[in-house]
C-alpha cells in the first residue's frame, strides 16, 4: 500500500461536474461494444447515479465502496466492470459475489446472465436451502461468477472437493451492512483468509455502520467511496402515506384498502413468518390473488412465489423482511406496512420496492396505538411528517363481519395446517399457494369481494 496515509479512509469520487447533465452512456463510461449492447436489449437506455460514479473507477481497477440507496442500479455497477475485465482476461471462477438472501443471489445471478449472454457467462448460486449436490456439480464445471450466501459457500469451501477460489479476480460485497447484521462476521473472515489478496474488492451497502467501516479496511485497498445519497432518503417520486388505526380492525383496514386501491400490484410486509401465512389465507378467503413469502417455506416455494408475483399472476406478496431487500420487481405499485418495522432503515428498503427506476408508487404504514414511537423515529430518520391515507371509517367498518368470519376460517386453515405438518414432518402439498387451499372461500358468505359502484 504506497499511500502514506490510512489505508482504510477511502479516498472520496469526485463528483461528476455539470457535463453529467449532458446524459452520458454506457459507452462513455468505458464500457465495451458487445456490454453496451447488452445494456441496450435489457433497457437499460443511460447509467444510473451510481453507475456513473463506480464503472468507470471500477474499469481503472479501484476498490470501491458504493453506498447508494435500494433500487439505484447497484447490480449493474459491479457488474459491468466484472464482465469487462472477463473479457479481456477470460477465466474460470473469476469472481465471487457474496449477498445476505438466497432470492437476492438468484437476482443478481439473473443480472449477469443477461448481461453476458452474448459473451456465454456462466453462473452458479450457491444459497442454502438447495441440494448441496447439484451446487457441487455446478461448481465442478468452474462457472465464471459465484453468487452465494456466506454460511453455504463456506460449506462448500470445507467439503467440496476440488472447489477452491485461489484464482479469484473480484471479490463482491452486496448490501454489506445486512450480511453482518445477520451475524455472517465469522464466515466472511473465513472466506478472506481463503481467497487471493491481490484482487479487486467491490463493497456495496445502503448504509455506512461501524461492522461495514471495520470489515472495508479488512478487505479493501486505498478504496474509492462512491456515495449517491448520503443521507437516507426515500426516493422523489414516492408518496408515503400512514394511517391510524386501532390495532383489532387492522385485518379490516386492509381489505378497505386493496378494495380502495384495487387494480393495483401490492406488496404487503408482515413482522412474523406466521402473521405473513394468516393475513394471506384471510385475503385469499376474501377472493384477494395473495401469496406469501417468508422464510419457513422451502426455497422452491419461495422463488415460486417470486415468480408467480413476478409473472402477474398473483396480485398481492405478503413477505416477512426477507423481501424488503434487494428484490427488483418492476411492478410493484403500492407498498403496505401491515407491521411497522422495529428498525427504521427497514422502512426505506421495504418502500424501496416500489417507485424503482423512475416510476412512481404509494406506500402506506399502518400505526397502532402501540407503534407511534417507531412511527415517530421513521419520520424523523427521513426528514419528513407523513400525510394521512384518507379512508371513510363508516365503509371500513361495514366490511366487519365478513373480515371476522375470514379471520375465522385463517386461523382453522393454520391450525390444521401446522397439525398435518406435525403428522407427515414432510411438506404437506403445496398448501402455500394451492387453489385447493381456496375452497374454504366458498364457506365465506359471497366468495369474492362485491366491487363497488363506480369502481
Amino acid at each position: 500500500m504506497a499511500a502514506p496515509e490510512d489505508p482504510g479512509s477511502p479516498t472520496e469520487a469526485p463528483q461528476p461536474a455539470v457535463e453529467e447533465e449532458e446524459t452520458k452512456t454506457f459507452k462513455d463510461l468505458g464500457v465495451t461494444d458487445v456490454l453496451c449492447e447488452a445494456c441496450d436489449q435489457l433497457g437499460w437506455t443511460k447509467p444510473t447515479k451510481i453507475q456513473v460514479e463506480a464503472i468507470p473507477l471500477a474499469l481503472q481497477g479501484r476498490d470501491i465502496i458504493g453506498l447508494a440507496e435500494t433500487g439505484s442500479g447497484k447490480t449493474g455497477a459491479f457488474a459491468l466492470p466484472i464482465l469487462n475485465a472477463l473479457l479481456e482476461t477470460p477465466q474460470r471462477l473469476f469472481a465471487l459475489v457474496l449477498t445476505p438472501t438466497r432470492e437476492l443471489a438468484f437476482q443478481i445471478s439473473e443480472q449477469f446472465e443477461a448481461l453476458g449472454s452474448s459473451i456465454g457467462v456462466q453462473t452458479a448460486v450457491i444459497v442454502g436451502g438447495i441440494d448441496s449436490m447439484s451446487q457441487s456439480l455446478a461448481l465442478a464445471k468452474k462457472p465464471h461468477v459465484v453468487i452465494a450466501t456466506p454460511g453455504r459457500l463456506i460449506d462448500h469451501l470445507e467439503n467440496t472437493k476440488g472447489f477452491n477460489l485461489r484464482a479469484l479476480k473480484y471479490l463482491v460485497m452486496d448490501e454489506a451492512d445486512r450480511i453482518l447484521n445477520m451475524d455472517f462476521e465469522t464466515e466472511v473472515d473465513k472466506i478472506l483468509k481463503v481467497i487471493p489478496r491481490d484482487r479487486k474488492t467491490f463493497l456495496f451497502s445502503a448504509t455506512m455502520t461501524k461492522k461495514v467501516q471495520k470489515l472495508q479496511r479488512a478487505a479493501l485497498k486505498d478504496p474509492v467511496k462512491c456515495a449517491v445519497s448520503s443521507k437516507y432518503q426515500t426516493v422523489e417520486k414516492l408518496q408515503q402515506y400512514y394511517i391510524f388505526i386501532p390495532s383489532k380492525f387492522k385485518d379490516t383496514y386492509l381489505v378497505y384498502i386493496l378494495n380502495e386501491l384495487a387494480g393495483n400490484s401490492f406488496m404487503i410486509f408482515c413482522s412474523t413468518c406466521n402473521n405473513t401465512q394468516r393475513t394471506a389465507l384471510l385475503l385469499r378467503n376474501l377472493g384477494f390473488t395473495a401469496i406469501p413469502l417468508h422464510g419457513q417455506m422451502s426455497q422452491s416455494k419461495r422463488l415460486g412465489s417470486l415468480n408467480k408475483f413476478k409473472a402477474k399472476a398473483r396480485s398481492i406478496l405478503l413477505a416477512t423482511d426477507v423481501a424488503s431487500r434487494g428484490l427488483d420487481i418492476p411492478h410493484v405499485d403500492v407498498v403496505v406496512n401491515f407491521d411497522i418495522p422495529t428498525h427504521s432503515k427497514d422502512y426505506i428498503h421495504r418502500v424501496g420496492r416500489t417507485a424503482r427506476a423512475g416510476r412512481s408508487g404509494k406506500s402506506i404504514t399502518f400505526v397502532t396505538q402501540y407503534d407511534v414511537e417507531l412511527f415517530q423515529r421513521i419520520e424523523h430518520l427521513i426528514g419528513k411528517k407523513l400525510p394521512v391515507f384518507p379512508t371513510q371509517d363508516d365503509e371500513v367498518m361495514m366490511l366487519t363481519e365478513r373480515v371476522t368470519e375470514a379471520q375465522r376460517f385463517a386461523r382453522m386453515e393454520l391450525r390444521e395446517h401446522g397439525e398435518k405438518k406435525k403428522r407427515t414432518r414432510e411438506d404437506a402439498g403445496d398448501n402455500d399457494d394451492t387453489e385447493g387451499a381456496m375452497g374454504v372461500r366458498n364457506k365465506v358468505a359471497g366468495g369474492k369481494m362485491k366491487k363497488r359502484k363506480g369502481r
